[in-house]
């Protein structure tokens, strides 16, 4: 599948900020100790995160905090945020040079396209129905 890792890396740093900002300096640095993944690689999904609205950082050691309710943000809304720019944001990618003079190559488009769209479709509604709020309910105090 095409979705990153930095998706799962940018819930999981939402969570982050939102379980631990009450009592917690939440820097690039905390939440890679909470991730595992590197600090440059969450400064940069921090960065994604802070230019779709949903969170806000402060330079040097002021740490991050979430710019909208827990409530307010969806998978749908990570998921987009993370693969905004990107050339390959479906989680579906087609090989590039499909023979036309084959006759499954010449309509692999027409034929396999529209599974691919519902099931793409399929998987951003889920997500849609999810959000930060409904994941923090989950975490245990």
């Amino acid at each position: 599948m095409r979705i990153s890792v930095r998706f799962t890396a940018a819930v999981h740093t939402i969570l982050c900020i939102q379980y631990f900002e009450k009592n917690n300096r939440v820097t690039s640095d905390f939440i890679a100790a909470s991730t595992g993944v590197n600090a440059v690689i969450i400064r940069k999904i921090l960065l994604q995160l802070q230019k779709a609205g949903i969170v806000e950082t402060m330079a040097g050691v002021g740490g991050s905090h979430l710019a909208k309710k827990a409530e307010e943000i969806t998978l749908l809304s990570i998921y987009n945020a993370i693969n905004e720019g990107e050339d390959e944001r479906d989680v579906f990618n087609f090989h590039p040079n499909p023979n036309e003079k084959c006759p499954v190559g010449r309509n692999i488009h027409r034929t396999l396209d529209p599974a691919l769209e519902r099931a793409q479709k399929a998987l951003e509604a889920e997500l849609s129905k999810t959000t930060i709020a409904d994941l923090l309910a989950e975490i245990p105090e």
